[in-house]
C-alpha cells in the first residue's frame, strides 16, 4: 500500500507568524524541525496502518524545508521547486491514499497565515464554482488520479475547512488561532502523538473516504487582488476576462486546469 503525504509549515504547531516560515526567520529552525517530527508520525501512523511505501513532498515556500537526514528511514522526500505538481508532487495512480499534514486555511479564512497559494496575489479560487484554498485544489489532484485524501492537520479552521469539501474524514487540529497571527498550540509533542495515531485511524478507514473529482470540463477561477494582476494573468492563452479582478481558465482535464492557474498566478505576480 502506497502512501503520499503533502506537508505545509503553516498548519505546523507552534507556527503563528512569518518568524517560523522562511529562511533566516527567528523560529524558522523550530518550526522546520516540528514540520519533520509531524510529518515522521503521519508516516508512522501510515505504516502501523499496513503501509509499504510513503513518499513525502515538501509544499511549503521553496519546498527545501524538511530536514532530509532525519525523515523517517522508510520514507522518500521529494524537496525543491518548480515541480510540475507542486504540493502534490508525487502523487500517481499507484498511490492508496493521500494526507495533508501542516495544511492552512483558505485566504479571508480566519486561521494562522490563512491564504491561497499566494497570499501577495490570490484572493479566492473557485473550482467549478466551489470556492476552494489549498486543501480543495490539491484535493481535487488527488481526485484526477482516483486518490482519497483521508487525513489533513493543521490548525481547527484548516481541519474544519478540510471536512467541509471532503467529508467525514480523520484530522488533528494541533492548534486554535486567536488571530490570523496567534494561536492556542497543544504541546509539540502530544501533537506529534495525536498526528501519528489519527494517521492511523485514517488509513485503516480509507475504504470509507472517496475521491473528490470534480466535473468537466473545469473552470478555475481566479479573483485577483487588484486589476493589474488580472491584466497579466489574462496574457494567458485560453483564458478569460470575468471582470476588473477576475479570470477563468478552463480546460478538459484537472491537471491541465490547475497548471493553467498557477501560470496566471505565476503571471500576476510579476
Amino acid at each position: 500500500m502506497k502512501v503520499f503525504i503533502s506537508v505545509d509549515i503553516e498548519g505546523v504547531c507552534g507556527v503563528v507568524n512569518s518568524d517560523s516560515t522562511g529562511h533566516g526567520g527567528k523560529t524558522y529552525d523550530e518550526a522546520r524541525k516540528q514540520m519533520t517530527d509531524e510529518v515522521n508520525a503521519a508516516v508512522e501512523g501510515a505504516l502501523a496502518a499496513g503501509a509499504t511505501e510513503v513518499v513525502i513532498n515538501d509544499s511549503h515556500g521553496g519546498m527545501n524545508n524538511i530536514l532530509a537526514r532525519d525523515i523517517h528511514h522508510q520514507a522518500q522526500v521529494i524537496l525543491g521547486t518548480p515541480k510540475p505538481m507542486m504540493m502534490m508532487e508525487g502523487i500517481a495512480t499507484d498511490c492508496d491514499a493521500a494526507m495533508f499534514v501542516g495544511y492552512h486555511a483558505r485566504m479571508h479564512s480566519h486561521g494562522i497565515l490563512s491564504h491561497t497559494i499566494s497570499g501577495a496575489v490570490v484572493s479566492t479560487v473557485w473550482v467549478n464554482d466551489v470556492i476552494c484554498g489549498e486543501i480543495g485544489i490539491n484535493a481535487g489532484l488527488a481526485g484526477h488520479f482516483g486518490i482519497p485524501v483521508v487525513f489533513v492537520t493543521g490548525d481547527k479552521h484548516a481541519t474544519e475547512e478540510a471536512k467541509s469539501i471532503l467529508g467525514p474524514i480523520q484530522v488533528a487540529a494541533v492548534k486554535e488561532a486567536i488571530t490570523r497571527y496567534s494561536a492556542k498550540n497543544m504541546h509539540p509533542t502530544k501533537a506529534v502523538d495525536l498526528i501519528r495515531h489519527q494517521a492511523e485511524a485514517a488509513l485503516r478507514q480509507r475504504g470509507d473516504v472517496k475521491p473528490l473529482v470534480f466535473g468537466m470540463p473545469v473552470t478555475m477561477r481566479l479573483e485577483f487582488l487588484n486589476a493589474g494582476m488580472a491584466d497579466a494573468a489574462n496574457f494567458l492563452p485560453g483564458s478569460v476576462r470575468v471582470d476588473g479582478r477576475t479570470v477563468d481558465y478552463t480546460a478538459d482535464n484537472y491537471v491541465t486546469a490547475f497548471q493553467g492557474l498557477r501560470a496566471m498566478i505565476t503571471l500576476a505576480g510579476k
